[in-house]
């Protein structure tokens, strides 16, 4: 009786132990993730905060290396003001310097990398001349907002074909870039890289996954 019971039970499992053993992650392979956007804006100028992972050296090579995590400012001011900026984070933390001015941009950027947590809101102390002004950036994100991770997962699954082609003995030979978006609305942008270069260009809505853009270079 016990022997009768048993296969039924063998049976069953063999499916789920069949899905595990096709799982993969595709995560490691991840060579550039935009985390989070804070954004504040003035009457005297825009600020971004990008919270980025980057793997370095950065090459469109579709091979993942060890990545570190920066924040990256950029300030646009809202008239002709040009200025020695200087920007950091209020508090304890030690984290700013001195602003570089780019021209194709016409921003003022500043990146330095971190290993510590930031709130929802940050308190970004900008300086230039004799001003000071301390402005609140918030976080894009919100409690519907997809995780980089899971943004991944629906960009695999729309684009299972492509993965699979780019896989050699169970082994994505590949790369991601995942950027959360701040535009008219929150979006997700993941890059598919190639070995050899080539990149196809997802745009994927920050909430539902779905796929709104799709390009091939």
């Amino acid at each position: 009786m016990k022997k009768s019971i048993l296969v039924p039970l063998v049976l069953l499992l063999l499916p789920l132990c069949a899905a595990c053993a096709k799982s993969y992650d595709y995560t490691r392979h991840i060579s550039e993730c935009r985390r989070d956007v804070y954004r504040a804006e003035t009457e005297e100028f825009s600020v971004t905060l990008n919270v980025v992972s980057r793997e370095y050296p950065y090459a469109d090579d579709g091979i993942a290396c060890p990545a570190t995590t920066v924040g990256e400012v950029s300030l646009v001011p809202q008239s002709d003001l040009r200025a020695d900026f200087e920007i950091c984070l209020a508090g304890d933390t030690a984290w700013g310097g001195e602003m570089s001015f780019r021209n194709v941009r016409g921003d003022y950027a500043y990146s330095e990398s971190f290993d510590f947590a930031l709130p929802e809101t940050v308190t970004l102390r900008i300086s230039w001349g004799e001003e000071t002004r301390e402005v609140a950036a918030t976080s894009v994100r919100t409690q519907n907002t997809l995780s980089p991770e899971a943004a991944l997962g629906y960009a695999v699954a729309a684009e299972r074909e492509t993965v699979e082609k780019m896989t050699e003995n169970g082994v994505f030979c590949g790369e991601f870039r995942v950027r959360l978006l701040k535009r008219d609305a929150t979006y997700y942008y993941v890059g598919i890289i190639g070995k050899d270069g080539s990149t196809l260009s997802l745009l994927l809505d920050s909430e539902t996954g779905d796929v709104l853009a799709r390009r091939q270079s």
